[in-house]
């Protein structure tokens, strides 16, 4: 469903009679105009009585602007039914508090502003008692506000939006007392996500959807193989193609603009085009993972995480226990593709679409229009998905759709659409990543000894590439790796750069993608060789690890682990700590005529607080979903530098049919501050399949998609 918009950029100051904006700065105080003037705004009372929260995070169907609206809605007091969001200007106020910038990722939305917003909002909710203390001439002691109306004992009562004018002339209170968590009315009982309905009604507004008077559509012609460059072009038959208006070139490649999607397609097959692949990557994904499997048996790259001497230790060691673990690239494959529309007008440029990486993406575009940061007007809509797509470090699409505006001249407004087929063959993946993992087992069955050896390309640093020298190690390489999720006296991590033409970026849960899997399937390996139970041995390993023990044995007694699968049945089990949650996951699987099926999934969670318990559990749900098409499916592959997948017949996701019949999700509260849970549920389940696979078959399985039976 299409939407003929026209938005302006919703200014910092309030307009007479429209009511109460209300910032927070530590110590901040200030009268009426001045408090209006804050830069750091996260709520807005209209006269209505309605709420708006401004969300500096994205909401990409994970429900963080409803729960970063229930947050306020509990230190205000208000009723749910007048609460609204809005995506955030960009601005440098709005930074993530965690990664600095704005941008949402790394499962901080909530965590970053639970303290700003509880702050926001009771400072709000004493602003309204103050104005009705004064109106009604009683003291503050003696108002209640309950469901979004103020009253007192005398009988008085009011909205907010009758006290907002009063309440925003009046002094902001220094400090403020926040609620007590046994008398929260939202927050952890539960409440209806506040997108549902215009979700189902296709009243939402998405980058897709936007439309504005005079806009094209452009689609653009990339090389067919990474780092490859623009030799020559032809446009004579693109521009005989009904609905083309121009053909411009970038330096991404060549844009087709037309009037309707179908035209501006249509004219870009028409093109002729030659590439010059002089620094192209020209290799198979087969000869990339071939190299980095010889880089894991040197000493090559950096030290990443060391404790004692692991050698040493290992030379003592009862058994030696070895394996290697090999991951694909994978597509992020989000349903609604990176979409975006930018407007220039008299010097202002405008942007609309699902924005992930609101400052480096309002840098990008502002650099490249030659015009002020702030002369560049982000605003951020509902994204359909993004799983780390949308937060590319280059902030690539919308440098594409900012170079096909400065062709262009700014004539007129452009939405820069990728079809499912530009996404998927043109990057950016998860990186291709290989594990060696070598540790000793002392004659009691204890760990003596570890040794994890990593190589996988640099999202940090040489982006979107791989460095060739990084000068440090990466963390989105190495996170969540054995070495650090165990308790091992003596051990050592090595991360060995990847060398790749392959542009790859963050991916939802980021290196606990590979990491998980090879910690817990060689976990499940150590425990057999030991002729251990697998969750006594974890236990056992998790010593100074308390929260992913807790989860761990939560996940267990849920589950019933102890007892004896059915026949044809077969249990696995993994944990990890990804974003401070920590999750535990165990499955069972049936298996029968050389096929396999996840037939249940339980899962145990710490997150902190959960501020909406059914949105914890939904999250969990989806994320076992991400991860088992990942696991069953996820695959990108190269042949002579060329992705082989192309759409969703190539590259397929979970199906239905596919779907565990029972998924059931267990929250644990540890009695600590929020954490986020958008991108931890999805990261145990491919491990747990595979040890629970590796029970029925006495196969190991050590590389990603499953292929059933072992290879």
């Amino acid at each position: 469903m299409a939407h003929e918009v026209e938005l302006h950029r919703r200014g910092f100051i309030v307009l007479a009679g429209a009511g109460l904006i209300l910032g927070w700065a530590p110590a901040a105080r200030a009268s009426a105009p001045e408090a209006a003037a804050f830069t750091q705004t996260f709520l807005r009372i209209d006269t209505d009585g309605t709420v708006t929260v401004l969300a500096k995070h994205l909401d990409m169907g994970q429900g963080v602007w409803s729960g970063l609206a229930s947050i306020v809605a509990e230190e205000l007091d208000a009723d749910w039914s007048q609460m609204k969001v809005e995506g955030a200007p960009a601005a440098p106020e709005y930074k993530n508090l965690v990664l600095g910038a704005q941008v949402t990722g790394g499962s901080t939305s909530i965590a970053n502003s639970w303290t700003q917003l509880r702050t926001a909002g009771a400072t709000a909710r004493a602003m309204l008692i103050a104005a009705a203390a004064q109106r009604w001439k009683v003291p503050a002691s003696a108002i209640v506000i309950k469901k979004g109306v103020v009253r007192d004992a005398s009988g008085h009562q009011a909205g907010f939006g009758e006290l907002a004018a009063a309440a925003a002339a009046l002094p902001v209170p220094t400090e403020v007392k926040l609620k007590d968590p046994k008398d929260f009315v939202f927050l952890g009982k539960g409440f209806q996500r506040l997108d549902t309905a215009a979700k189902a009604r296709g009243t939402a507004l998405f980058g897709i959807d936007v439309r504005l008077p005079g806009m094209k559509i452009a689609v653009l012609a990339r090389s067919p193989r990474f780092g490859g460059k623009l030799k020559t072009f032809d446009a004579a038959e693109t521009r005989q193609v009904a609905g083309v208006t121009e053909v411009v070139q970038t330096p991404q490649g060549v844009a087709v603009i037309a009037d309707n999607s179908w035209a501006a397609i249509k004219g870009r097959t028409a093109l002729k085009l030659s590439w010059d692949d002089a620094d192209a990557e020209l290799r198979s994904s087969a000869a990339i993972l071939e190299t980095y499997k010889a880089l894991a048996g040197t000493r090559g790259g950096m030290i990443s995480l060391q404790r004692g001497d692991a050698d040493q230790a290992m030379a003592r060691a009862h058994r030696i226990v070895e394996a290697d673990y090999a991951f694909p690239y994978l597509a992020h494959a989000p349903m609604e593709t990176p979409t975006a529309v930018c407007r220039v007008t008299d010097g202002l440029c405008e942007i609309w679409g699902g924005i992930q990486s609101q400052t480096a993406n309002q840098k990008a575009a502002a650099a490249i229009l030659g015009l002020p940061i702030e002369k560049v007007l982000i605003h951020t809509l509902l994204a359909g998905g993004s799983f780390g797509r949308r937060a590319t470090l280059d902030s690539d699409w919308i440098v594409e759709l900012a170079e096909i505006v400065k062709a262009t001249k700014a004539a007129y407004p452009v939405k820069l659409l990728r079809t499912r087929e530009d996404d998927i063959t043109g990057g950016y993946y998860r990186p291709m990543a290989y594990h060696r993992l070598r540790a000793g087992l002392t004659s009691g069955g204890e760990i003596s000894g570890l040794t994890q050896t990593l190589v996988t390309q640099s999202i940090l640093y040489g982006y979107p590439f791989g460095a060739e020298a990084p000068p440090k190690s990466d963390p989105t390489a190495t996170e969540g790796n054995l070495v650090d999720r165990y308790d091992v006296d003596d051990a050592t991590l090595r991360w060995i750069p990847g060398q790749a033409h392959v542009p790859i970026t963050l991916y939802r849960s980021v290196g606990n993608t590979h990491t998980t899997f090879a910690k817990e399937v060689f976990m499940d390996e150590l425990a057999r060789a030991a002729g251990r139970d697998p969750l006594a041995f974890r236990l056992a390993h998790l010593g100074s690890r308390r929260r992913q023990a807790a989860v761990l044995k939560l996940a267990a007694e849920k589950f019933g682990w102890g007892g004896k699968p059915a026949p044809g049945r077969a249990w696995g089990m993994a944990v990890q700590e990804a974003f401070n949650t920590h999750v535990a996951q165990m499955v069972e699987v049936s298996v029968a005529g050389g096929e396999f099926r996840v037939e249940r999934v339980v899962c145990a969670v710490d997150c902190g607080f959960a501020l909406n318990p059914d949105n914890v559990a939904a999250q969990m749900e989806g994320g076992v979903g991400f991860g088992l098409s990942a696991a069953l499916h996820g695959e990108i592959t190269l042949t002579g530098g060329i992705p082989d997948q192309t759409n969703f017949d190539t590259y397929p996701i979970l199906r239905m049919s596919e779907t565990p019949r029972g998924i059931e999700t267990y929250i644990l509260n540890s009695g600590a501050p929020p954490t986020g849970v958008g991108e931890p549920g999805a990261t145990p389940i491919a491990a747990a399949v595979a040890n629970a696979l590796s029970a029925a078959t006495g196969t190991a399985f050590h590389q990603l998609p499953l292929k059933f039976p072992a290879a």
